[in-house]
């Protein structure tokens, strides 16, 4: 059985990745916003934010890395939304294929575009200026972090994605993500915000990740960010990966 779900994820992820080398614009255009992002808020605005001796390119990269995942995942909601209006999905129902393996590749395609976001980010910001003297533990426990925040953020994309009306209804979910990092510490340190906003700012799952990634990459200690980062990742990769595959069964029964 396991075997046959492997084999059927494997071909079925081979089909997606298809669909995404056919439209490269796909990724092109995910990675534009947080670009922009990026260029806007250092050379616009990063002279009048103080970040002490961190340079606010080195700052600010976390939370557009968190950004870009955000913007990725509303094209695996879309892509999702598609397949069950094309009828793609009962189809391969009829045939012996392993019945999650077709969310699976779904997920898994997103894994490997929004990667390939990331590093394109990434590579922008060196020309940029950023510079990090992180090892390689450092850098894999960064690409650990960002592997599980976009399975995470896949998993909930998998939901409207089955459910949605529409097109346009299947990626707006991913605005308020994308948001989200605006009231934490991605883009201005969390003690200049208003008290009701810091308390939120400073409790919600992406400053916990923002501080996380930063740390590693600015080789300080990491504390206990790394692990509330952990746990909020893991405890929303699990609670969606439910609620997703209840509704996957409810909509093919």
């Amino acid at each position: 059985m396991t075997k046959h779900f492997f084999g059927d994820t494997a071909v079925l992820l081979g089909r997606s990745l298809r669909h995404i080398t056919r439209s490269v614009d796909t990724v092109v255009t995910t990675t534009i916003m947080p670009i922009a992002m990026l260029l806007l808020f250092v050379y616009v605005f990063g002279g009048a934010i103080n970040t002490g001796s961190v340079s606010y390119v080195n700052y600010l990269l976390p939370g557009i890395l968190l950004i870009t995942v955000a913007s990725g995942i509303a094209y695996t909601a879309f892509r999702l939304f598609l397949d069950m209006k094309s009828g793609i999905f009962e189809r391969f129902q009829s045939m012996p294929t392993a019945r999650s393996s077709v969310l699976w590749a779904h997920v898994l395609t997103s894994l490997v575009a929004n990667s390939i976001s990331l590093v394109v980010v990434v590579l922008v910001a060196l020309l940029m200026g950023f510079r990090s003297g992180a090892g390689v533990l450092a850098w894999l426990a960064v690409a650990g972090m960002l592997i599980l925040f976009t399975l995470a953020l896949t998993w909930i994309a998998v939901i409207p994605g089955l459910t949605a009306k529409s097109a346009d209804g299947a990626s707006a979910f991913s605005y308020p993500l994308i948001f989200l990092p605006f009231i934490s510490s991605a883009f201005v340190p969390t003690g200049t915000m208003p008290g009701p906003v810091r308390a939120f700012a400073e409790h919600q799952p992406v400053t916990s990740i923002v501080n996380a990634i930063r740390d590693l990459f600015t080789q300080q200690p990491v504390g206990t960010d790394i692990w509330i980062a952990l746990a909020w990742c893991v405890g929303i990769l699990i609670v969606a990966y439910f609620f997703a595959m209840n509704t996957y069964r409810r909509k093919i029964s």
